[in-house]
């Protein structure tokens, strides 16, 4: 029965799709596939850091209430901004950006697949899995995606020094145009800010 609820949430998420553009593959040095597969399998506790600081507890507060009406269980979405919250801080991003860019990507459908076969919150690639991941590594499993697409960003953030308009280009696979980065920091200005915004405008 589980697997059948799966098997509909995952056609419906087919139909549905997700952002129109993905990420490239591009052949990567040995060291950087080296870095990048540590990166990802380097795990975390199974406890997520608690929220304990009042400026944390805050910040969880909001983002839930602004959240509510696209992830209408209360569990399920803390469980999904403290990874968030989590997964970005690790990565060096900030969560808000991230949850912009999850917005625009799939919507914040768990089991969203664009017709070029992106999976889940993030939109990753499934040939990302084969360059730094593992046999394990399910996309639609919530750290696990948020981790991959966390990491990618940040070495597309590397790749071009900080740039994040080229950056979000690359995440899309849509470099040097406008309207994918746009929306992303549109998407962040107006739903997500906490409380600074780092310009994604093209320079």
């Amino acid at each position: 029965m589980k697997r059948l609820a799966a098997t509909l949430v995952l056609t419906l998420a087919l139909t549905a799709g997700g952002a129109r553009a993905s990420q490239q593959y591009e052949p990567l040095a040995d060291s950087v596939r080296a870095a990048l597969h540590l990166a990802i399998s380097d795990r975390a506790a199974p406890d997520l850091p608690a929220f304990s600081s009042p400026q944390k507890q805050l910040w969880l507060g909001t983002m839930s209430e602004r959240l509510a009406k696209r992830m209408p269980d209360e569990a399920g979405r803390m469980e999904f901004l403290k990874t968030v919250h989590y997964e970005a801080t690790r990565a060096g991003l900030d969560p808000q950006l991230v949850l912009g860019l999850i917005q625009v990507e799939s919507g914040f459908r768990k089991y969203a697949v664009s017709s070029a076969g992106a999976r889940g919150y993030m939109q990753v690639m499934p040939f990302w899995v084969k360059l730094i991941g593992s046999e394990e590594s399910n996309l639609f499993h919530l750290r696990t995606n948020l981790r991959f697409g966390c990491t990618i960003l940040r070495h597309y953030l590397d790749i071009e020094k900080g740039n994040l308009f080229r950056a979000l280009g690359r995440y899309n696979g849509s470099l040097g145009k406008a309207e994918y980065p746009n929306m992303v920091r549109g998407a962040w200005e107006r739903h997500w800010s906490w409380p600074a915004i780092t310009s994604a405008s093209n320079p």
